[in-house]
């Protein structure tokens, strides 16, 4: 085997280890979660802020429960500065019926030949191996066919909550939140996140937020598993169909 030769033997294998470390985390097992270490929550939580100014209280306000501090009895307990943390309020109720039958044929067929061309045809027969002619010099042909069927009828309402940490405070007051959710059962990981930006005076006083109110609002509730690695297509099969002239 030529070194050229065992090059490309090595970049396919890694593409096809590549591909496959995604399934490889719960062969066998259970989804492994996602570590909190260096995320975007992580790291605003660990930003220790600007300096607050020290005000001079005299005896009696430090305590008085109407003191206005945020930690005080009554005090205002919304999130408004990096780190803080809100809740995302998801509420969904919908009512859905889809019915999809999707068929696909495809053929191609490709010949070529040089039958005469200046007697030099002849010649070059003389020249190839037993067997071989110029008159049927390249010869392609492909097939491939799917199917697909689908049904789905939902009627379903849905509340979800998820803790969101204010990872930015914007020029503007505009907070930007991120916000992160992983539910392991069985062998299958359900996940749901969010991100966005909302503005102070929207969060509740239960320091809460709809996601409606939520500016470039991303809601993701998806999964990872062995359920959901038999409903995709192969890798093989998506690379073919994305390269495949014919």
């Amino acid at each position: 085997m030529s070194k050229q030769t065992a090059c490309k033997a090595v970049f396919l294998f890694s593409m096809f280890a590549l591909s496959a470390c995604a399934r490889t985390d719960h062969l066998g097992r259970a989804p492994s979660f996602t570590s909190n270490a260096e995320t975007p929550e992580h790291v605003a939580m660990l930003w220790p802020g600007l300096p607050l100014t020290v005000v001079q209280q005299r005896p009696v306000d430090s305590a008085s429960l109407w003191s206005g501090g945020q930690q005080s009895l009554f005090g205002d307990r919304r999130a408004i500065k990096k780190g803080d943390i809100l809740t995302v309020v998801i509420e969904i109720d919908e009512k859905a019926e889809i019915s999809n039958d999707t068929s696909r044929s495809r053929s191609g067929s490709e010949k070529m030949g040089i039958a005469q061309f200046f007697g030099l045809t002849q010649r070059a027969n003389l020249r190839l191996p037993e067997g071989a002619s110029m008159a049927d010099a390249v010869e392609l042909d492909s097939d491939s066919s799917s199917e697909g069927k689908g049904a789905v009828k939902r009627k379903e309402k849905l509340t979800l909550r998820v803790a969101a940490t204010i990872v930015d405070v914007l020029p503007n007051g505009v907070l930007s939140i991120v916000g992160s959710q992983e539910l392991r059962v069985n062998f299958e990981m359900r996940e749901l996140s969010v991100a966005g930006y909302v503005r102070p005076e929207d969060i509740s006083r239960l320091n809460e937020i709809t996601y409606d109110k939520i500016a470039a609002a991303r809601v993701s509730y998806g999964g990872r598993g062995q359920i959901t690695d038999v409903q995709q297509p192969r890798y093989g099969q998506q690379i073919l169909d994305a390269i495949l002239p014919f």
